[in-house]
């Protein structure tokens, strides 16, 4: 028989339906690891075509033959001038559009994904990510900040070279208020983080945890709302991604890089999103949640009724691709 499971930490429901549920090895998207060259001359974000990028906020390292960039956005989906002001007229609510839009070059080569860089490559992002994080809170007008990568087509890049966004909004989007609001309703309720409550569920039960260390676990939730959807928790309880030690950026690499590894190789390179999600640097004392990173592959579509419902449809059983990822033969 179908379930409905609730997912407690954005409150959605999701129907597994069991018995037609497919296999998930059956969303491998065969042929999809293509050779790629290490310089694509048409590429902005290759080794040599640095000028048809803006200027650089950072390069690292700073001198000598870069190994990373971060530079504006070159079509930001926000300004990065001019003050932040809100105007009522009416029923009709506005804010500028300013804040940050930023974009991470992981790597001057353009075959490399995250999945198959040299840890210490992936640690140096980690940093890279935080360092960017905090540097955007400076800025008075940025509300919210995530960090964001698209890989593949399917997930909505268009450009394939190893590369990450960052967004500085100078609102704090409904989804965020939402799943805030949610978590200090736990919270009063219970006197628990609800994301330090799910962490400790999932690691009793194991069923669903693909892979762990000292200081992070990535697994596959309980109501996962799509096919291999996954969860990166810091295992301390971390309001913001700013609080984040040196040493624990080194074991986020090592959990990011492993994931990524196994869906890589499990389901040969699927298009996926990865969003890190936290609160501000100014609200790290909270108890009531934590930062986390989200995995979406994009190996499934969203029918009429999902969109008709709000009711997700996944057609894997979470117990299973956890087991799936787990068993992926990895390269040594």
């Amino acid at each position: 028989m179908p379930e409905l499971r609730l997912n407690l930490i954005s409150r959605e429901w999701v129907i597994i339906p069991q018995k037609s549920a497919r296999k998930p090895g059956e969303f491998r998207v065969k042929g999809n690891r293509k050779h790629r060259a290490e310089y694509e001359p048409s590429c902005p974000f290759c080794k040599g075509n640095e000028s048809t990028t803006p200027k650089a906020l950072v390069t690292l390292p700073p001198e000598g033959e870069w190994k990373m960039r971060v530079t504006p956005n070159k079509f930001p989906y926000l300004s990065a001038d001019g003050p932040r002001e809100r105007v009522n007229e009416g029923l009709r609510r506005k804010v500028s559009g300013v804040g940050k839009h930023e974009v991470i070059i992981e790597s001057p080569y353009h075959d490399v994904p995250m999945a198959l860089m040299p840890i210490e490559d992936v640690e140096a992002i980690m940093y890279l990510y935080r360092d960017r994080f905090r540097a955007a809170f400076d800025d008075r007008r940025v509300y919210n900040v995530i960090i964001f990568k698209n890989h593949g087509a399917e997930a909505g890049s268009t450009i394939v070279h190893p590369h990450s966004q960052l967004i500085g909004s100078p609102v704090i989007p409904l989804e965020i208020r939402y799943r805030v609001d949610e978590a200090m309703r736990y919270f009063d309720n219970t006197g628990l983080c609800i994301m330090c409550a799910t962490m400790e569920d999932e690691l009793r039960d194991s069923q669903r945890v693909v892979v762990i260390n000292d200081s992070f676990m990535s697994f596959v939730p309980y109501a996962a709302l799509s096919p291999f959807h996954m969860w990166i928790f810091p295992r301390r309880h971390m309001p913001s991604f700013a609080n984040t030690t040196d040493d624990e950026l080194i074991d986020l690499a090592e959990v990011v890089k492993e994931t990524l590894q196994r869906l890589y190789y499990g389901l040969d390179d699927p298009s996926f999103n990865m969003v890190l999600r936290s609160l501000s640097p100014y609200r790290s004392r909270s108890e009531y949640i934590h930062w986390y990173i989200s995995i979406v592959p994009r190996v499934s579509s969203t029918p009429g009724f999902e969109m008709g419902t709000g009711i997700y449809v996944n057609q894997a059983i979470p117990e299973q691709v956890a087991e799936f990822l787990r068993e992926v033969n990895l390269p040594d």
